[in-house]
């Protein structure tokens, strides 16, 4: 069943990405277009915990002027993405490791301007299970680069199938703290496939990203690239870092004996390059433990590249 309505979602959504929605096209219009990719093997290489996943973001709204409208709902954004967790040994987990497990996303989400807040406020539908096919895709791929692959009884043992409803909001303000440096602070929220909330901060140096719309990606918290200024070229180096307390995740069942960490940090840099006819992203994350037996933390690296022709 949950390949069916992963299948006929992720279909919906493809053909919303393709194309803006009729009954809005005389008032929005697409207005950009944005993506990220996360894997530990472009940080500590080691194929493990939160080993991979992938975001994609397209927006439409009436126009951008540099920062988010005052209405909420005029600029929306659908967004898609999708991950893998896995533990330590993909082929003989430990015993207490973390389980496998696959998940899709699909959401909608819009940004406003509210009380001087930059604002963020959507839902997804987290699709869980050997139904999403990301075990069998990774078992190919691996098999394919000639490294470890997941086990069947790995496979067998991960997260049960279904649909996790997610409510999703971020409050930030953006300071200028000198020329060229910025600073925003920044509050997070999240109820459904993972429970939690979220303090933290990003802070840039450069003018690349600057009066663009960048959304955060869910699990190195690194903001990319959405509505891009291509006219400001050059380089932007970032720091971030947040501290979240999660009171419950589907990833880590209480009913099969996983305990939460008391919190959940991350620490992260990345440099944004846009040139004339080309754009790149790297950065790097770590992300401490999340489950009392998970022995250290990770490094994961994160990726985008952008052509023109």
């Amino acid at each position: 069943m949950v390949r069916h309505v992963a299948g006929a979602v992720l279909a919906c959504a493809v053909s919303l990405l393709l194309s803006a929605p009729a009954a809005d096209a005389a008032e929005r219009q697409s207005l950009g277009f944005g993506r990220l990719l996360s894997n530990d093997y472009f940080g500590d290489g080691k194929d493990r915990w939160r080993t991979g996943s992938w975001t994609l973001s397209k927006v439409w709204g009436s126009e951008w002027n540099g920062q988010a409208p005052s209405t909420f709902g005029d600029l929306i954004e659908l967004r898609i993405s999708s991950e893998i967790l896995a533990p330590d040994n993909i082929n003989r987990p430990a015993a207490g490791d973390r389980p496998y497990a696959g998940a899709l996303s699909v959401g909608a989400h819009t940004h406003f301007q509210w009380q001087g807040l930059e604002t963020a406020l959507g839902a997804d539908l987290v699709m869980t299970g050997s139904g999403t096919g990301l075990g069998s895709f990774q078992r190919a791929v691996h098999k394919v680069l000639g490294v470890r692959i997941p086990s069947h009884d790995t496979l067998d043992r991960q997260i049960d199938g279904g649909i996790h409803p997610t409510l999703v909001g971020e409050l930030g303000r953006t300071l200028s703290l000198a020329p060229g440096v910025q600073a925003r602070p920044f509050l997070e929220g999240r109820a459904g496939a993972e429970t939690l909330v979220r303090a933290g901060v990003d802070i840039t140096f450069g003018t690349v990203g600057t009066a663009e719309l960048l959304v955060r990606e869910s699990v190195t918290g690194h903001r990319y690239r959405v509505i891009a200024d291509d006219a400001v070229t050059g380089f932007t180096f970032l720091l971030g870092a947040d501290i979240a307390q999660v009171s419950d995740s589907i990833f880590l069942p209480e009913d099969r004996g996983y305990e939460l960490t008391n919190s959940r940090d991350r620490l992260r840099a990345g440099l944004h390059w846009q040139g004339h006819r080309a754009a790149a992203f790297y950065g790097v994350t770590y992300l401490g433990e999340e489950f009392e037996a998970q022995k250290e933390g990770q490094f994961v690296g994160s990726i985008r590249i952008d052509l023109s022709f």
